[in-house]
């Protein structure tokens, strides 16, 4: 047999692009300049402090005193499987949350891990209200968990959970939450909101290369793991087993962690320190704020329900005649900006635009709305040249109608520097 023969392929460069989809975000250079450093052994002493120094500063984002907070090896969809195949056993009821992709993608974990899921629906773009999660707990009997998605990556709904972890405990329930969208870009409170169990994505709002899943899991979690009647499904993911590496004096080896993504994730941590969650977080409100007043300018409307709309990422309407594809296609190949379609039953009907970490600043808005009236006006569209750009303009001069979250000027100008 012969093989065919080429020249080897040159370096990969690619072109610098806006990446304002639903994922990932921008990096900083400080991270890409941190996962550039010479590697060390997953065991290394040095490299063990890091691990300490990273589950210190995942905790003050989460909110949480809990010992078991960690960074797992794997995307975020690793640490939603991560949970619920540790947490959810053969014959286990589970409450979940559907009102969008990632919701449904839990209860189809649930099922796969030999749960029963108990699909709490509610129309795409609309939170799960949490009078319907009461209802569903009483009339279900004893159910193991309810899950839900705090930022629907989707559907740009922001889903309320600070009631949801009273009612878990008063029907026993443990309370599970998706926050891939929402950790570092909005508020979460783990231990004052019950939760006990919390997982994440790093390419989101903590602006780091997606191949990590902060998560954290409380007593009441680690111990209905302890509890488990059967041994959990996947070796990999098993987090009495994870539980061994990265607990302080054990340090027992399980496989050999990403050490350079370690390294970028500890940096995107010190920046998100450096800036505090209070200014990060009114930061992406106003941000998403002057997009919104830009957006609504050229005749995008907001899908998600009004009150629930996330800073992190928003979800527009795209009116009539306007060509999906054809403008995303110009937006990347003239522009290089990338934003995302909608998925599921919003394919074509919705942009999902990320206003996340690094990618939530003043010129990155101006940019796409400039980019988005130009091409409006090459298509025909209903607004007028600089429509958009005057609208959100308006907004940073804190002239525009202010967002209920945005509480004082004194925020407005600190998130607009």
């Amino acid at each position: 047999m012969t093989h065919a023969t080429s020249q080897p392929c040159g370096e990969f460069m690619p072109s610098p692009r806006l990446l304002l989809g639903p994922g990932p975000s921008l990096v900083h250079p400080r991270v890409l300049r941190a996962m550039a450093a010479p590697l060390l052994g997953h065991l290394d002493p040095a490299f063990l402090q890091l691990m300490n120094e990273i589950q210190t500063m995942l905790r003050s984002v989460f909110r949480t005193d809990n010992r078991f907070t960690i960074a797992l090896s794997g995307t975020g969809s690793a640490g939603m499987e991560a949970l619920l195949v540790n947490l959810v056993e053969p014959g286990d009821a589970v409450i979940v949350g559907v009102n969008g992709v990632f919701g449904s993608r839990m209860a189809t974990v649930v099922e796969r891990c030999g749960g029963t899921p108990i699909r709490l629906e509610a129309p795409w773009g609309r939170i799960i209200e949490p009078d319907d999660v009461k209802a569903a707990l009483a009339r279900s009997g004893p159910v193991k968990a309810v899950a839900l998605v705090h930022a629907e990556t989707s559907t740009g709904a922001w889903q309320p959970l600070e009631p949801i972890g009273a009612l878990c405990r008063e029907y026993g329930a443990l309370f599970i939450v998706d926050a891939v969208t929402s950790l570092a870009g909005l508020p979460l409170k783990v231990d004052a909101w019950g939760i006990d169990a919390c997982y994440s994505g790093t390419q989101k709002c903590l602006s780091c290369p997606p191949g990590l899943a902060p998560l954290t899991l409380n007593e009441r979690a680690l111990a209905a793991i302890r509890r488990r009647a059967t041994a959990c499904r996947s070796w990999y993911l098993d987090l009495s087993l994870i539980a061994d590496y990265w607990e302080e004096g054990t340090r027992a080896y399980h496989h050999t962690a990403p050490i350079s993504m370690l390294y970028g994730l500890r940096e995107a941590l010190r920046l998100v320190a450096e800036e505090g969650l209070e200014a990060r977080f009114a930061r992406h409100r106003l941000h998403s704020q002057a997009l919104g007043a830009g957006l609504e300018a050229l005749g995008l409307r907001p899908f998600a329900q009004e009150g629930h709309r996330l800073p992190s990422l928003t979800c527009a309407t795209l009116p009539a005649g306007l060509d999906d594809a054809a403008v995303r296609t110009a937006l990347l190949q003239r522009f290089q900006i990338e934003i995302g379609g909608g998925l599921g039953p919003l394919r074509g009907r919705v942009w999902r635009i990320g206003l996340m970490g690094e990618s939530a600043q003043r010129s990155h808005v101006l940019t796409l709305l400039a980019a988005l009236e130009e091409l409006a006006l090459e298509q025909g569209g209903p607004a007028q040249p600089g429509t958009a750009l005057a609208a959100a303009a308006r907004v940073y001069a804190g002239c525009g109608e202010p967002a209920p979250s945005t509480r004082t000027s004194g925020e407005r100008e600190k998130a607009c520097s």
